[in-house]
């Protein structure tokens, strides 16, 4: 199925490109030939020009037709040279233009960009040569010249509008994945947990140590905790207004307990209550997997810092840590799901931070500041109320 997908993509590719190319190649047939017709024309117009300057516009001799082909071009813009006079005249030159070629070195330059452009054509008679004929293209060609730069731009334009659009459905179908795999993982936790709840009200009838129905019990309720997260990913969980300094202790204080010794933690905390819009259990396993995250890159032992700042608008949770860092050009990657420096592990951590903090909260996460083999700086932002 897969193989068939990637052959349809390929072929529908190879047919654009042939398109693409078949317009250009058209395209620029197209140019040629206005460019070719218009060197015709102007032949034509020499032609004529050469007659009257053999007879003479005064004389009866010159045709209707030879003076209507010399009015009758209007659009292609020339310069005459007339060698016995050593003159320049402009014709077919737009009005806004006028000015630059008045001088007589501003149309010598003029003519010679002229000539760049198609070979003059030069009006002789009995061997004499009498005019040279500069001309360029006429505007509807130097507009159509552009053309296919527009057509390619265009097509560049699609084909990058295509290529986010594939991105975005791509990373929509993942999400939908995760999303059903986090709620199946819920629904399958929830049976046992359910199982555990009533061993745990039948032990406490027994001849057991309460310490250890306790213990217990705080493992069930973490259970409880980690299915109503998992439950939440993939729908719009409910924010209420809580005090994020509370927020955050409690977190730490659930996290002191149960890390190893040999972290070293620090909290600094406002004396005054902040208050933002929050998920508390979202946002309890938001500073969990910092701070995992800070545990393995300091491969367990070293420091971590909690603090959090406020101002008139947004508030902010800062958690450092002493470990490896992370080079600069990866401050973004570390949030893409699937990327992870460690063996084991699936890179959905800060994936899901990232989306808990900013599609849930309307915040921000960032790596605020990292050194490798110094560490690195977590900062959460959210708006105060």
């Amino acid at each position: 199925m897969q193989n068939k997908k990637s052959l349809t993509r390929w072929f529908f590719l190879l047919i654009s490109v042939f398109i693409i190319s078949l317009i250009l190649w058209n395209t620029y047939s197209f140019f040629n030939q206005l460019k070719e017709n218009e060197r015709n024309k102007m032949r034509i117009w020499a032609s004529a020009q050469s007659e009257v300057e053999q007879i003479g516009l005064s004389s009866e001799g010159v045709s209707e037709m030879v003076i209507e082909v010399l009015q009758s071009n209007t659009t292609t813009p020339m310069i005459l040279y007339t060698h016995k006079e050593d003159k320049y005249d402009v014709r077919n030159i737009q009005e806004k233009k006028l000015d630059s070629v008045k001088t007589r070195r501003n149309r010598e330059k003029l003519a010679q960009q002229f000539a760049t452009e198609y070979k003059p054509l030069e009006i002789s008679y009995n061997g004499e040569l009498l005019q040279t004929v500069y001309y360029g293209n006429s505007p509807l060609i130097n507009k159509l010249k552009f053309y296919p730069a527009v057509l390619i731009l265009i097509i560049v334009l699609f084909f990058t509008a295509l290529y986010f659009f594939y991105q975005t459905s791509k990373s929509a179908e993942q999400n939908k994945l995760w999303a059903g795999m986090a709620k199946e993982t819920a629904h399958q936790i929830g049976t046992p947990l359910s199982s555990l709840v009533g061993w745990t009200e039948i032990l406490k009838t027994e001849n057991v140590d309460q310490s250890y129905i306790v213990e217990i019990e705080k493992d069930v309720d973490r259970l409880r905790t980690i299915t109503e997260r998992f439950s939440k990913i993939g729908s719009l969980p409910t924010l209420v207004k809580k005090d994020l300094i509370a927020e955050t202790q409690q977190s730490y204080d659930y996290l002191f307990r149960r890390t190893s010794k040999l972290i070293e933690f620090e909290i600094k905390l406002p004396a005054e209550p902040i208050y933002v819009q929050l998920n508390p259990q979202l946002y309890s396993w938001t500073i969990e997997n910092l701070v995992k995250n800070a545990i393995d890159a300091m491969k367990g032992k070293g420091k971590i810092t909690i603090e959090i700042e406020s101002n008139s608008k947004n508030a902010r949770v800062l958690i450092s840590d002493t470990g490896k860092g992370i080079q600069k050009r990866n401050f973004k990657k570390v949030f893409n799901p699937g990327y992870t420096t460690k063996k084991r592990g699936w890179g959905l951590g800060l994936s899901l931070v990232k989306r808990i903090i900013e599609e849930y909260h309307n915040g921000r996460i960032r790596v605020l500041r990292s050194t490798l083999g110094e560490g690195t700086t977590m900062e959460i932002t959210l708006r105060q109320l």
